[in-house]
């Protein structure tokens, strides 16, 4: 990047589209693991035989542990310099650790006497949350040095929903409509065949990911790090305290993050689907039907935020998401939802699958949206103090994200604990009571309206938009322009702040 001091317009660092693309695989890797532990619940209590409560605190204590971790795993990344890069290395390792904890988990945990099952299964989730905090860090973090062009940032969103629209429509279809079926239900044959998937594609995605950021991955994009501006583990709370647009993000994506693992958790689809409508395997159908729909909403929505900012595209998309299923909660009230099927195509049923369709597409794109939104947090940050921290703020943004969704599987956990179901989930083609009704309705579109609302009163507080950000890369090029003209080794936020006071002393930005 160049710039001058007089402001004159910096050309940014851009990257190819398709290296983008393949970066963006990165996170389809980490999520083809969140995908496949959805399910861990079943083998949890149908295979190793531990119960519906026991379960679901040990998956709210763990993703608690996980937002534990995310500080100090940003802090290594920060840290972190090698002749293979910051984030290559790290990307590598989390995906190795993640493939062999899910191998030891499933093949291991039911083998063991009852009296270990429990420790040895926490012990080995644990480190399995070690290995995905690794690489999931890492895909926040490196949105800094892939681009800094406010107009191109936006395009990972484009990849990352399409590459989330086909793993957890076709991952969900799959299990539905073919696994299933073959096994006969959630057994231990389905579980072996899923993870050998998940952990081929895995290695396949994170290999792509390397190849995608593999020249942008020196020191020469790390923001103003090769000013020397100092970070210690101690600088956690005054950047989390001091960076306003960081902790409404967080609040926002934290109720959206929420929202989605509720909504995408596998007992809410089996008593959406298997037990409300009557239909398992309609889950896998529906899902779809609206693949084009949703790819269609991303790619609106990313034109969008590249014609406007990634804020508008954002708070937009979460309007759009909680009207549809505020009317979806309402149509399901006035009609019955059995009568939902595709061999009816009726008013009920167009109106579900459009309503469906509009609530997943743009609810859904927000989350799309946030990973190219921490890059300019970052950013911010780096404006506001000289510091390059993007580790750790990619993660502590994790941090109070994880300790916020954590909820979903405790919530779901309790909430059908609460209507009877103590000792084991709801099953496909459970008897339909009220309880059952109303707790359905609550848990798969209620608690998503509440996380929407939650998300647009946190936006109104982030002033990141596009104007805002081509001021900071601008100001980031100047300082360190300056700062190489003349020599000059910065190592501390106030010599950035006199940097920038002497590009401009009347009007410089505070």
């Amino acid at each position: 990047m160049t710039g001058t001091a007089a402001g004159n317009i910096n050309e940014y660092h851009k990257a190819q589209v398709w290296r983008i693309g393949f970066f963006a695989l990165n996170n389809t890797a980490t999520n083809l693991y969140m995908f496949i532990l959805a399910f861990v619940t079943y083998y949890a209590t149908g295979v190793a035989g531990l119960t519906v409560v026991v379960v679901s605190m040990i998956l709210t204590f763990m993703r608690v542990f996980d937002g534990i971790t995310d500080p100090i795993i940003g802090f290594v990344i920060d840290k972190t310099e090698s002749k293979f890069g910051k984030f290559r290395p790290l990307m590598v390792m989390g995906n190795i650790i993640l493939a062999g904890s899910i191998l030891v988990m499933y093949n291991f945990t039911h083998l063991l006497p009852e009296s270990l099952q429990l420790v040895f299964f926490i012990a080995i989730y644990g480190i399995y949350i070690i290995g995905y905090t690794f690489q999931t860090a890492c895909t926040k973090a490196a949105q800094t040095v892939l681009t800094n062009d406010p107009k191109q940032r936006p395009l990972f969103a484009v990849f990352d929903g399409v590459y989330n629209t086909l793993l957890f429509v076709g991952g969900q279809v799959f299990v539905a409509s073919v696994l299933v079926a073959k096994h006969g239900g959630f057994t231990m044959p389905l579980f072996t065949e899923l993870n050998t998937y998940a952990i081929v594609l895995g290695f396949i995605f994170t290999g792509l990911a390397v190849i995608g950021i593999w020249p942008k991955d020196r020191k020469e994009y790390f923001g103003l790090a090769d000013l020397n501006v100092q970070t210690n583990f101690r600088d956690y709370w005054p950047i989390l305290k001091g960076n306003r647009p960081l902790l409404m993000l967080i609040i926002a994506a934290s109720s959206d993050k929420l929202t989605l693992s509720v909504l995408r958790h596998a007992v809410v689809v089996v008593m959406l689907f298997g037990i409300l409508l009557g239909d398992y395997e309609l889950s896998g159908t529906v899902s779809m039907i609206i693949i084009v729909p949703t790819l269609l909403i991303t790619f609106a929505g990313v034109w969008y935020a590249r014609k406007t900012d990634l804020k508008k595209s954002f708070v937009a998309s979460t309007w759009i998401g909680l009207v549809s299923f505020g009317l979806l909660i309402a149509l399901l009230f006035l009609v019955d939802p059995r009568t939902i099927s595709l061999e009816n195509l009726g008013f009920a049923t167009i109106g579900f699958l459009i309503l469906y369709a509009l609530g997943m597409g743009f609810g859904g794109l927000p989350s799309a949206l946030v990973i190219p939104m921490i890059a300019d947090v970052s950013d911010y940050e780096t404006y506001k103090s000289g510091r390059y921290v993007p580790g750790m703020i990619g993660t502590l943004f994790s941090f109070v994200d994880k300790l916020i969704s954590s909820l979903a599987p405790a919530l779901v956990g309790f909430a059908v604990a609460l209507i009877g179901f103590r000792n084991e989930f709801p099953e496909i083609g459970e008897p339909l009571t009220a309880p059952l009704y109303g707790m359905t309705i609550f848990l798969a579109f209620g608690i998503p309206v509440l996380g929407w609302i939650a998300s647009l009163i946190a936006m109104k507080f982030y002033h990141l938009n596009s104007e805002r950000m081509e001021e900071i890369q601008r100001t980031i090029a100047d300082v360190k322009e300056k700062a190489e003209r003349e020599g000059v080794v910065i190592t501390s936020p106030d010599q950035v702040e006199r940097s920038k006071d002497a590009l401009n002393p009347i009007t410089s930005p505070k």
